[in-house]
């Protein structure tokens, strides 16, 4: 991909107000774009998250009562509920570990540094903190996933206009350590959406990046 094409893609893509209800994202598409929120930075590699796609047709109709009627939640392909991991105990931190040495090699010796890292870490913050940097571990999976969907010529829009202890009833997660922070619905834009050819209105680089 070029810089040019990079630059198209981004002026292409836009918060989508109307999907096409009869346009499905394909398999292959679709496996891309989660093997793309997998891909996801987050800070220590905690990945304090889960990822919800939702495609069955009667739970969107009860998540659409609880997103201020947005049909794109509803006339969507897939939905995806970002949720963020509100606690995160030592078996977790294992888990992370044994996943990096059989990723990378090594041994569980030579990790407790970094182990103790994010123990300290973790066990400053109170409930409350900790949930607070989950949710904005979220949003950048949420950028990730937004531009990835553009790459690909994939319609999003990020929603937050949802009522998240509702959404956590519908999805079965107040028994978990999981909390809904945001929802992106994706799709294909309709012809009707008249929002679509819009020009952007954006602020010129100068008026937001300074260099130093």
């Amino acid at each position: 991909m070029t810089t040019e094409e990079l630059i198209q893609q981004l002026r292409w893509r836009y918060a989508t107000k109307v999907f096409d209800p009869t346009k499905q994202i394909d398999d292959k598409t679709w496996d891309a774009i989660e093997d793309s929120l997998t891909l996801t930075p987050s800070s220590f590699g905690l990945q304090p998250w889960k990822f919800i796609v939702v495609t069955d047709q009667a739970t969107k109709e009860r998540l659409l009562d609880y997103s201020w009627n947005q049909r794109q939640v509803v006339d969507c392909s897939h939905l995806v509920v970002l949720c963020a991991h509100a606690s995160v105990s030592d078996d977790e931190l294992e888990k992370l570990l044994q996943h990096t040495i059989d990723a990378r090699g090594g041994d569980r010796e030579a990790l407790q540094g970094y182990h103790d890292m994010m123990k300290g870490f973790i066990s400053r913050m109170s409930d409350e903190q900790l949930l607070f940097w989950s949710k904005h571990q979220v949003y950048i999976a949420l950028g990730q996933l937004m531009a990835t969907a553009a790459m690909l010529k994939v319609d999003a829009c990020p929603m937050e206009g949802i009522v998240p202890t509702e959404y956590d009833r519908i999805l079965g997660l107040e028994d978990t350590s999981y909390r809904t922070v945001v929802a992106c619905p994706l799709g294909y834009r309709s012809e009707d959406d008249k929002y679509a050819d819009l020009p952007k209105v954006r602020y010129p680089k100068k008026d937001i990046i300074e260099r130093i």
